[in-house]
């Protein structure tokens, strides 16, 4: 809920933010996810979005969040939400930013989405990683650099979580060894590439059509990794027009044998919902894995 004391935190952090004194009129929850409470925020000088969590569980989930939306404002290629401010109030940790409102798709909507994130593809940086570590949903998502995505990938994506679903007892010993085969084949998998600029949680529930026509993106999981990871999870959940995925392959072509590499981009989401679902995924974890 909206306390009395969070509610004067988000007017002063606001009113600092626009450069004008602002007045909270109403919060009104909406639906934004299973993770957070999400409330729609009327102010004298229109609406906002804010994210409530438990400060004691994910004490920096929300800086995280923050600065990956900042990164993602930075490249300016797909539009994002403003971030305002992020803080705790009495057990609250809190994410304010720019409400967006839905509009109508343009004619060329898929094709503009996927140019803008080739664009943001472009956007790079020495070594694979982030400079903080972050979440994807509730998890903790590592980023120590590494020049080697093959390295980066086996390192600090697939083998923690692969240890904690054995931990949990999501997969057997035997998944875990076809796991540490697959990443000691990786080098030979993935072509040398830049760094990309990740979204880092690219599925249809983490875009909408915004005010202008055009494709909005929210909820990200940044870090520079390889750009077919963002691609790999756009398919496969669905929800994205064929027409993204052929004006991508127009705007910046993938290197030869992208199409064997899927399953090997989708084995990271796939342990991520595992680990926060159950046990639904671990057919499709086995299957990928079995290849190798």
């Amino acid at each position: 809920m909206i306390d009395e004391i969070l509610q004067k935190q988000l007017s002063a952090a606001l009113s600092e933010q626009l450069k004008v004194k602002i007045h909270i009129n109403d919060a009104k929850s909406v639906h934004g996810g299973d993770i957070n409470q999400t409330f729609r925020i009327g102010t004298n000088e229109g609406y906002f979005f804010l994210k409530l969590n438990d400060a004691r569980r994910y004490p920096d989930m929300f800086a995280a969040e923050y600065a990956g939306l900042e990164a993602l404002h930075a490249a300016h290629a797909l539009t994002v939400p403003q971030p305002l401010a992020y803080g705790q109030s009495n057990g609250q940790a809190y994410l304010l930013m720019e409400l967006m409102l839905k509009g109508n798709a343009v004619q060329d909507f898929w094709e503009h989405f996927a140019q803008s994130l080739a664009q943001q593809h472009k956007k790079t940086q020495p070594h694979f990683g982030y400079p903080a570590p972050n979440y994807i949903g509730t998890l903790r998502q590592y980023n120590t650099p590494y020049s080697s995505w093959p390295v980066f990938y086996a390192f600090n994506r697939l083998m923690p979580l692969i240890r904690m679903a054995y931990d949990r007892h999501l997969i057997d010993q035997g998944m875990v060894q076809q796991a540490e085969r697959l990443c000691r084949q990786l080098p030979q998998l993935f072509p040398t590439e830049a760094p990309a600029l990740l979204h880092g949680d690219l599925w249809s529930g983490n875009f909408m059509v915004g005010p202008d026509g055009r494709a909005c993106v929210f909820d990200p999981a940044v870090y520079y990794g390889h750009r077919e990871m963002d691609l790999a999870m756009a398919r496969l959940f669905g929800g994205f027009d064929t027409r993204f995925y052929y004006a991508y392959q127009a705007a910046w072509p993938l290197s030869p044998g992208w199409q064997q590499r899927i399953g090997v981009c989708q084995l990271y989401p796939l342990l991520v919902h595992l680990l926060l679902f159950g046990g639904n995924y671990q057919s499709s974890i086995r299957e990928i894995l079995q290849a190798y």
